[in-house]
């Protein structure tokens, strides 16, 4: 047996070619390749020369990562015929591609003249920054003139935002909102038979169905690239047909046979999906050859009489004899095609290697999180108009008088309806916020006010959710999607820290879906307990690289907050996360019941951007006081400061309080700057311990810029909040605060 199927392969594809029996008579270019087949001979033709260079490019891969050039071998052999889905679609239809479907990105790139897909390719294998499409970041199918955001996963995590753009063509035209599709374009998903089953997968689909049967239009194409197998598990016989061919408001095509066969297939699903507007299946049958990638060997769950049959199945074969059979093509034909076909990848692949690296930490993160101040304000100034803003509130939120101060939760409503005054391609959507104004009221009035179109509510499914606010983000809206609570969030996680806060990454900066994520979370909800609803920890949010987190504490602070965030987003093309306390949403007190110093009067937005909070902005409370530095935020911020007036009452000492503000990146200038003033540091965080917050952070931040003052902090239990009164012990109390700041002084 030869252990290099690779040679096998290659060997078996070259010998039938050269004993076939050409045809007895040559089909014109523009004959069909079958009566009755959209398939013409010079298209065949085409077609089989896009799959043969991208198999080249699967066996070059092999070659130069035994030479150590190249460090990617997860190729798209076997599946070629996906080239079909290539050809038929037009640039205009993005494409969010699995890992295997080479042959479609080289009959794509076939239609932008001048497109080099092989040396990009290759480029992409040596890690190489010159590599167009990730600058050396990962080996990925991205291109921005083909319209193929760059995509890395393996688990179809990438189907809701394909979803979600789809949605959001028709929606994008209906706000006037300009971007380079066309009415009628779709949006193309390929994924494999074995990610099908994942759960990020199946929300996608439901999201697809549920959309449809809403009566949105929603022309997503589902090309599941059915080989099979996954790693070493194979998919149960038909399980794919048996899933997706009855299911109500999918569309089921299946593509296999011969070329043209295939080619017919999916030119019926394509121009169903272009017609209907409606989601659609294409089963595309495939083979995967020579194993997962470079490293696996396959002998250790095939044997060699199931890896010959898979063998004996392989694409190129198959099409080389009909193109042959048919009178497509001579033998001779076929054999200089693969000769120069590997010829060029040979050769393109020693400049390649050749070409330079990424040298730098700085070179490497440079494209992930852009940030440019002067920017920020200039956007947070937009779109100020006081005349319109009257005719929106009839009277100005900041013309009321201060008698009726109001609640965090009345501030953020009232800057939500000014920034959807200030942007028209802003969108809010999620579970609740339409009709009913969200669970706590946070929304209400602006779906009357703004329309369906802006604001709206989506199926129960946090997934969905954010997948639908990165399509939306990719054509040119502004999305806002809620999230009901803040460990729903986890429920969807990956859907920010593997999709969207990786996109500029993998692209170089060439792609981004900025959005701002509102989140409502965090504890103290006065008895009301469960996991839930009443979650005490941001550590998987500032887990991911590139994302912004923001939490405000006051209401006059929530509304800078939210103008710098959509700023932020706007003009950097960020991921900002907006973190709402719910515990202060109508809190109105501070000290004493009845007190109402936790009101304050709106912030009217100033075309010069001045009132909105920028990163690295924070709140500072008692700033003349330096017996210690009391760090918080949200509820903590609350309780630091009624610790602080204890302090100082009973105890003498005199607390300077800080409200961080801006959680990721943390403010660790302002930090510094204020630590340096004050004889101690307490942070007192009020989410869990364990790399729930931000003590660890902020304390080792200080420590590593010299800063030498006691440092402690005050964080919560490791635990789950639990139902009523029995919060206080897992909590931050005020009175923890005190002891703590005592002990330091």
């Amino acid at each position: 047996m030869s252990t290099n199927r690779v040679a096998v392969v290659e060997r078996a594809l070259d010998e039938a070619v050269r004993g076939a029996r050409a045809a007895g008579a040559r089909l014109r270019p523009e004959d069909a390749l079958r009566l009755g087949s959209g398939l013409t001979a010079r298209k065949a033709v085409e077609l089989f020369e896009d799959q043969v260079l991208s198999r080249a490019l699967d066996v070059t891969s092999r070659e130069l990562k035994r030479t150590n050039q190249s460090f990617y071998t997860i190729g798209s052999a076997g599946h070629e015929n996906n080239a079909v889905v290539g050809a038929l679609l037009r640039i205009d239809d993005p494409c969010f591609l699995h890992y295997r479907s080479g042959g479609l990105m080289m009959a794509r790139a076939r239609q932008l003249p001048g497109s080099t897909p092989s040396f990009d390719t290759l480029l992409s294998f040596c890690a190489s920054s010159e590599d167009p499409a990730s600058g050396g970041r990962h080996k990925v199918w991205g291109s921005r003139a083909l319209w193929v955001p760059p995509q890395t996963s393996t688990i179809a995590s990438h189907l809701p935002k394909a979803v979600g753009l789809a949605i959001s063509i028709a929606r994008a035209k209906r706000l006037g909102v300009v971007n380079d599709l066309r009415g009628d374009s779709i949006v193309c998903c390929s994924f494999g038979d074995a990610s099908a089953n994942h759960a990020t997968a199946l929300a996608g689909f439901t999201f697809a169905r549920y959309a449809a049967r809403q009566g949105a239009p929603c022309p997503i194409l589902f090309v599941c690239e059915d080989n099979g197998i996954g790693i070493s598990v194979a998919t149960p016989n038909n399980w794919i047909a048996e899933t997706f061919s009855n299911q109500p408001n999918l569309a089921y095509f299946r593509a296999a046979g011969e070329l043209d066969e295939v080619f017919d297939s999916g030119r019926a699903a394509i121009e169903h999906c272009r017609a209907t507007r409606r989601p659609t299946f294409l089963h595309l049958e495939t083979v995967r050859l020579w194993g997962h990638a470079g490293s696996d060997v396959e002998t250790n769950y095939h044997s060699l009489e199931q890896i010959e049959r898979i063998e004996a199945r392989d694409p190129l074969l198959r099409n080389a004899k009909y193109l042959i059979e048919r009178g497509a093509a001579t033998p001779e034909q076929l054999e200089a095609l693969l000769r120069d076909t590997r010829a060029r990848v040979s050769a393109a692949s020693l400049e390649t290697s050749r070409r330079p690296k990424l040298t730098s930490r700085e070179a490497v993160v440079e494209p992930m999180a852009p940030y440019d101040a002067a920017k920020v304000r200039e956007f947070a100034g937009h779109g100020v108009d006081d005349a319109k803003r009257r005719a929106l509130f009839g009277k100005l939120p900041e013309e009321q008088t201060s008698a009726t101060k109001r609640t965090l939760g009345a501030h953020v409503n009232a800057a939500l309806h000014d920034e959807f005054l200030r942007f028209p391609e802003l969108m809010l959507f999620g579970e609740d916020v339409g009709r009913k104004g969200g669970v706590y009221s946070v929304t209400a009035g602006l779906q009357k006010q703004f329309g369906l179109a802006r604001v709206f509510d989506t199926l129960l499914d946090e997934t969905s959710i954010l997948g639908l606010a990165q399509g939306a983000a990719h054509i040119g809206l502004l999305p806002m999607p809620e999230i009901q609570y803040l460990a729903y969030l986890h429920n969807a996680l990956d859907q920010l820290r593997g999709e969207a806060c990786s996109l500029r990454y993998f692209s170089n900066g060439q792609f981004a879906n900025p959005m701002v994520v509102r989140v409502q979370g965090l504890a103290y909800q006065k008895g009301f307990g469960g996991h839930f609803h009443n979650d005490n920890s941001i550590g998987a949010l500032r887990d991911i690289p590139g994302l912004m987190l923001a939490v405000a504490s006051r209401g006059d602070d929530a509304v800078r907050l939210l103008r710098g965030a959509v700023a932020t987003a706007r003009a950097c093309q960020r991921v900002v996360v907006v973190l709402e306390a719910i515990a202060l949403y109508h809190e109105r007190d501070l000290y004493e019941d009845g007190d109402g110093l936790w009101l304050s009067d709106y912030p009217p937005p100033r075309s010069n951007g001045s009132d909105a909070l920028l990163p690295g902005e924070v709140g500072v409370h008692n700033a003349a006081n330096s017996d210690v530095l009391i760090v918080s935020y949200a509820n903590g911020l609350r309780l630091s400061l009624r610790a602080a007036r204890v302090l100082e009452r009973e105890h003498g000492l005199k607390a300077r309080v800080v409200d961080l503000r801006w959680l990721n990146p943390l403010p660790m200038e302002a930090l510094e700057r204020h630590a340096r003033e004050c004889k101690g540091v307490l942070v007192a965080d009020e989410c869990r311990a364990t790399a729930g917050g931000i003590a660890d952070a902020a304390i080792a931040g200080l420590y590593e810029r010299g800063v030498r003052t006691p440092m402690a902090s005050v964080r919560a239990a490791d635990s789950y909040v639990p139902l009523g009164g029995a919060t206080d012990f897992v909590l931050m109390q005020e009175r923890e605060i005190v002891d703590a700041a005592r002990r330091l002084a």
